[in-house]
């Protein structure tokens, strides 16, 4: 039996779609799979992130698009139809990100468009417009990348419903979401979602050998049912935005963090940490980290410093530098 396999949804349903992939990823046992898929009028907000500060909700939801959130870090994306989306789902043993690029600048420099991996997770043109951002999700046994690919977007939809932080235009050198992406049909003004799957599925052949056609119907429909339901929900998609007594905020070079505190006699009892970093898994643990430290930087600061690891040594020296 293949142990290679190949997923291609028909689906503009967001919560569909996220569902089905995290299905694949929970139940996914040898080899490499590739699944493709596109949304309709949606913005895709990172696990880690504020829906509230990184999307124009009020604006999305009159024009009746959707805000869903993934699995994996980084930031808010937009998917329309001229979006298409691709994920790798692999073993622990076979996980290799530069394989897995390559299969998608192959694809797009089979369809005569230069192109390269730059920066932290971005896909560009030879010029260096992004047209496809990456995120990646691990557990114990499996492994997610997955990214965008950008055909012909509407890019003032793009620019209507994103509200990236000006530190990170900043810290990117330009002055608008609009700016930092392009289209490939710009390039390539005959290409075609449509186009763009058929070379992917030919640049996986090439790559990763002989792979079996996965049907949806084969999925486990219990668990993508359960997982179409939580991606629907609103505590997930959205959740609450209770008030806090203190929001610290910074940005480095791997990605934002906004620490949300809520403050009883001095101590922290309750702490939400907001960012998009591709690190979602040390995001997360950095909530509970800061419960019961007292207000003060340095007390802060060292609350963080135990979970150990280079972006923790990060907040921690700028949290010591704050006059709290």
């Amino acid at each position: 039996m293949c142990e290679n396999a190949l997923i291609h949804t028909l689906s503009l349903d967001p919560c569909y779609n996220l569902a089905l992939e995290d299905t694949l990823f929970d139940t996914h046992k040898r080899g490499v799979t590739l699944y493709l898929w596109r949304n309709q009028n949606t913005v895709v907000i990172g696990r880690n992130q504020n829906a509230w500060k990184e999307c124009r909700l009020s604006a999305l939801s009159q024009d009746g698009g959707t805000l869903v959130r993934r699995m994996s870090g980084g930031g808010a994306v937009f998917h329309d139809t001229g979006n298409l989306n691709f994920t790798f789902i692999t073993t622990k043993a076979l996980y290799d990100q530069t394989r897995q690029l390559g299969v998608i600048i192959e694809a797009v420099r089979a369809l005569g468009i230069p192109a390269g991996f730059t920066g932290r997770n971005d896909i560009v043109t030879a010029d260096g417009a992004k047209f496809s951002g990456n995120a990646f999700r691990h557990s114990r046994t499996t492994d997610l990348h997955h990214g965008t690919l950008l055909i012909d977007v509407d890019m003032q939809k793009l620019s209507k419903y994103l509200a990236p932080s000006p530190e990170k235009l900043r810290s990117k050198g330009v002055d608008s979401v609009r700016a930092r992406v392009r289209n490939l049909s710009e390039l390539n003004p005959e290409l075609t979602t449509a186009m763009m799957a058929q070379a992917l599925r030919e640049a996986f052949l090439r790559e990763y050998g002989s792979f079996s056609v996965l049907e949806e119907k084969d999925i486990d429909q219990s668990l993508l049912a359960e997982a179409t339901a939580k991606h629907q929900s609103w505590a997930w998609r959205c959740g609450a935005s209770p008030a806090f007594d203190a929001e610290l905020s910074t940005r480095f070079p791997w990605g934002g963090v906004e620490l949300c505190l809520s403050l009883e006699k001095g101590r922290i009892v309750q702490a939400r940490a907001y960012s998009d970093a591709m690190d979602e898994a040390f995001i997360r643990a950095l909530s509970p980290a800061l419960l019961g430290a007292t207000y003060e930087s340095v007390a802060i600061a060292n609350a963080v410093r135990r979970l150990g690891n280079d972006m923790a040594a990060d907040i921690a020296n700028w949290l010591e530098g704050l006059a709290l």
